[in-house]
Formats: structure tokens, C-alpha cells, sequence
């Protein structure tokens, strides 16, 4: 192995050590504004071959040690054999590491086209990653890079019109310009010496960090939201902590029942809105009278409407029967308000992709996969508030009707999905989950930081309600109002705002994203007609 490559080894490796330190548990967010710098000095001197291998390796790293919880999922709930469990993460990482090896490969091939300003398309090629890997093979959107900045508020406010893929530009257009300027002021970091100080790199980046801040600044003072009307709701979560080795045994029902009366009386009679866990009732609800009737008694005696999760179970006109992962809305009455309908499933959690083919073997791997169906759209549920006391000598405000959106566990990551409930009307969102499957992981804490910025994107106020944690409220900035400790019973309740501010991106999507697509669309196909153009002269140019 020469110097060189065990130089861009070394470096790579190090990026990839340093990106999960800037996601949770660790929340050494501001490592990801130099995260990258060690990739790209690695990447001097490369082809795009050898590019693609080094920034493969650094993202197989990045990715193995943000989701190493895949292996507690699959080991201790999915039953599969802790061998076989390494390496479905290793393929996971490795597919995900993809998307770092082709960055890297396109800014190698960026900067030979285009030498002083191809470094200027960097953020946009990682963002059209990052936008592909939001869809691809289903979705995988965990551990996007600007994720890492969600205590970062002043900052994130950016992503009402950009969404969380602005956060991800900001961040990587700051590592190539530190990466160019320490590589100018001190060359020994890298092969060669810039002839010249990046001084338009290092002064875009300081502008758009300085306007990002402002703008944040600007909009936590809620100036530019001060003539949409707006009131609020009080919404209690529930936290049961319920094992999930005893969730679905017969035997423990009545005792997890109590356990939701007992937390769900200590919200108090002022609640407007009980919200439960994702499959929260140890059975199908449909399916059981008795149940239901117990259920009804206890929103009864809570007198607020309950939100709890639920399986369904429906039939294909052949009659066989699927499920689907519910969300119900129970009213005091007894009387049903509405159902939601999870619509983005879980590949190899409710459902095995390509079951019929390539991966027929996994019903024998893994153990307890149900065969979900998905619903129909993300519509939006409505409930009517208790009536609030006027000022005094008045009569008692009448309350209207609120609308609000249920994204249920891995929706939440998925911006464009949560956007939909914003466009349909919800004035503010819940999010219901269970995420005991992650132990004691930090996947629990990044699924909750992904939610902070759904909050800020369409500025509404969230409700989470998580089996074993995190549950709490995140406010229509992103601010958390309260978070709870995983592993714990809790019962908790806030007064949340409520509105409907319409946000650029509610509105528009991923606008942004999409225009970094357009723009390295562009610039590829400017460097493949130009490799067509060199042809005939290098064929010329050839001894005979």
C-alpha cells in the first residue's frame, strides 16, 4: 500500500467517525461542520475509480456507526441469529455508504470540469443524494446530514422553505470551503497548495451561514407570522413503557389496560386531546366488543378524546386477510371520529419487499412480520376543544373544530409525507410510535430529532406519544418544549399552539432539492458532451 492511499484511508476513515458523533446520542453537532474536511483532502490527486472506493468506505463507517441499533432490532425482537444480523448491517451500510462513494466520485469529476468553481456544486450533488435516497428502494432518509443541527434553531429555521436538505447545503458547502482554505493557509494537510486563496468559496459560505442565522433570528420572533390567527389546545401524551416481549400476550392485557387508565387519569379533566402509543391496545380493536367497550369507558372518565394506536384488519376480494397500522380516534361518547391509516410502511417490518422473489428466504429469518398493507393519503383528523372562559363579564367562548395529522412512527421521516397533512389543513401534528424495538440505542433519539424539524418546516407544533420514549412536544419552531427519559411511565401534557401559517414549503416541497438535481443534471450532461468532443481529438492526436 503506497503513502498516498494509506494517507486518504486514514482521512476517510476519520470523516466516518466523525459523522455519527454529530448525530445523538453524542450531539456533537458542530463536529458536522468539519466532518467532511478529511474526505476532501483525501479525495486530492484521485480518479474517479479511486474517489468513489475511498468516499464508499468513509460512508460505510459514517452509516455503520449511526444504525449499529439495527442489530439489537433484529436480534433480540426479529429472532434472527446474531451473525446473520452483523451483516444485514454491513449490506445496509454499505448501501447507504453508496451514496458518499458516488459524492465523491462527482466531485472529483466536478472539479476537473469546471477547476476553481466546480467546488461551488458540491452542496448540490450531496443533496441530490441525499433527495434519492429519500425515495429509492422505498426510502431510507435516516441520518440525513442536516439532521445533526436540530438543537440548532436559529440555524434550522431555514428549512420552511428549503426543508432539511438547505441544512444539509449549509453544512457541506462550509466543510469544502474550510476544507480549500486550511488546504491554502496550511499545505501540508494536503499534496498541493491552492495557487490561490478560495476567497469567493470562504466568503459565500460566511454570507449564507450569516443570512441563515438572521433569517432564524427574524423568524423565532414570529414577526413574519403576526397576522395569522391562531389559539391552542391542551394535549396530553401517554407513555406506558410497556415490555415488548409482553405487549401481545394475552395474559397482560387487563394490566396494560389499567396501566393507560392509571397514566390517562393523571392528565387531569382539562385535557382537550389524549394521545396514546402506536399499537397501543393489546388487540385489535375492531375485532373486540369487550375491549371496546372498556376503551370507551375509559375516554368516558378521561372526557377528552383519546388517539391510540390499533391494528386493523381488512379482506381482499379474494377474502384473505391483511392488516393495516391504525390510528383511531375515540371520543368521550363512545362515538368514533376518525381513522388514519399508516401509508408508508416499513420495508422488512410490516411487510418483506420482493418477498415473491429475491428475498423469499427472510419468512424464515425473521420472525413476527406481519403483512401490512398501506392506507390511502394522509388525511387529516378533527376534534372540538372544551370551551375556554372569555374575559370576564363575557360569555363563554364557542370553540371551532381543529384539524390535525397522525404520522405514525417511520412516516415522521419522511418531509414530503408530513408536508401533505400541513397542505390538507392540519393545524398541528402528532406523531405516535413505539419504539422499544431500539433498546437502548440512539436510534430513539434520532427519530425524535428528525421530528423537530418536520415542526420547523411547516411550522406547526408537535405531539409525540412513544411506547417506551422519547415522547413530548416540540413547538412550531422546533424548540422542545418536553422530552421525556425512554424506559420510563410518563404522563405528560402542554398547551400547544395552534394555526395554520401555510409555510413556503408547506406549500412547494422540496423546491430546493430539486433545483440541486436540475443544476448537477446540468453539469453531467455538460461532461459527457464534452468527453465526446475530446474524443476525435485524442484519436487524432494518437501516433500511428
Amino acid at each position: 500500500m503506497t503513502h498516498s492511499l494509506a494517507r486518504s484511508l486514514v482521512l476517510a476513515g476519520a470523516s466516518g467517525l466523525f459523522i455519527p458523533l454529530s448525530f445523538p446520542k453524542s450531539d456533537l453537532e458542530l463536529l458536522a461542520w468539519i466532518a467532511l474536511v478529511p474526505l476532501h483532502w483525501a479525495l486530492d490527486g484521485k480518479t474517479k475509480a479511486q474517489a468513489f472506493w475511498i468516499g464508499w468506505l468513509s460512508g460505510t463507517i459514517a452509516f455503520t456507526g449511526m444504525m449499529a441499533w439495527v442489530v439489537t432490532a433484529m436480534t433480540t425482537y426479529g429472532k434472527v441469529p446474531l451473525p446473520v444480523s452483523y451483516g444485514i448491517l454491513l449490506l445496509l451500510t454499505a448501501y447507504l455508504g453508496l451514496y458518499v462513494g458516488l459524492y465523491s466520485a462527482g466531485a472529483v469529476w466536478f472539479r476537473s470540469l469546471i477547476p476553481r468553481y466546480g467546488y461551488f456544486v458540491f452542496p448540490c450533488l450531496w443533496v441530490t443524494l441525499e433527495l434519492i435516497r429519500t425515495y429509492a428502494l422505498s426510502g431510507m432518509p435516516w441520518g440525513l446530514l442536516g439532521y445533526s443541527q436540530y438543537r440548532q434553531i436559529e440555524i434550522i429555521q431555514i428549512a420552511d422553505h428549503m426543508g432539511v436538505y438547505g441544512v444539509s447545503f449549509l453544512i457541506v458547502l462550509v466543510n469544502v470551503a474550510l476544507a480549500e482554505f486550511l488546504s491554502w493557509l496550511m499545505p501540508y494537510f494536503r499534496n498541493f497548495r491552492p495557487a490561490r486563496l478560495p476567497w469567493e468559496l470562504a466568503a459565500m459560505a460566511a454570507l449564507l451561514v450569516t443570512l441563515s442565522w438572521q433569517y432564524g433570528l427574524v423568524t423565532l420572533s414570529e414577526t413574519p407570522f403576526s397576522d395569522i390567527p391562531r389559539s391552542s389546545i391542551t394535549v396530553g401524551v401517554v407513555q406506558p413503557n410497556v415490555d415488548q416481549a409482553v405487549k401481545w400476550d394475552t395474559a397482560y392485557r387487563e394490566e396494560t389496560l389499567a396501566r393507560f387508565d392509571r397514566l390517562t387519569e393523571k392528565l387531569g379533566r382539562a385535557t382537550d386531546l389524549v394521545v396514546w402509543p402506536e399499537a397501543a391496545t393489546p388487540f385489535v380493536f375492531e375485532r373486540e366488543p369487550v375491549y371496546q367497550l372498556q376503551l370507551m369507558a375509559l375516554a368516558n372518565r378521561a372526557q377528552a378524546p383519546i388517539l391510540f394506536g390499533s391494528p386493523a384488519v381488512r379482506f381482499y376480494p379474494d377474502r384473505r386477510p391483511y392488516l393495516m397500522n391504525s390510528a383511531y380516534l375515540l371520543a368521550p361518547d363512545g362515538q368514533l371520529l376518525g381513522r388514519y391509516d399508516k401509508h408508508h410502511l416499513v420495508p422488512f417490518g410490516e411487510y418483506i419487499p420482493f418477498k415473491s422473489s429475491l428475498l423469499f428466504f427472510l419468512d424464515k429469518l425473521v420472525e413476527g412480520i406481519g403483512d401490512f398493507e398501506p392506507g390511502t393519503g394522509s388525511a387529516v383528523l378533527t376534534l372540538t376543544p372544551k370551551p375556554k372562559s372569555a374575559a370576564a363579564g363575557k360569555a363563554e367562548a364557542t370553540p371551532k373544530p381543529i384539524s390535525f395529522g397522525v404520522a405514525i412512527c417511520y412516516e415522521v421521516i419522511f418531509p414530503n409525507l408530513v408536508r401533505q397533512f400541513a397542505l390538507n389543513g392540519a393545524e398541528f401534528l402528532v406523531t405516535v410510535t413505539n419504539d422499544a424495538w431500539f433498546g437502548a440505542s440512539s436510534a430513539a433519539s434520532q427519530h425524535f430529532s428528525m421530528v423537530v424539524f418536520r415542526s420547523v418546516e411547516n411550522h406547526l407544533a408537535f405531539a409525540r406519544s412513544a411506547n417506551t420514549g422519547i415522547s413530548g412536544f416540540i413547538d412550531p419552531f422546533g424548540r422542545i418544549v418536553e422530552a421525556t427519559p425512554i424506559f420510563t411511565e410518563q404522563a405528560v401534557k402542554a398547551t400547544m399552539q395552534v394555526w395554520r401559517p401555510y409555510t413556503f414549503y408547506s406549500r412547494h416541497g422540496d423546491v430546493f432539492a430539486y433545483g440541486c438535481a436540475i443544476i448537477c443534471a446540468l453539469l453531467f450532461l455538460f461532461g459527457i458532451f464534452r468527453s465526446k468532443e475530446s474524443e476525435p481529438d485524442a484519436i487524432a492526436a494518437t501516433p500511428v
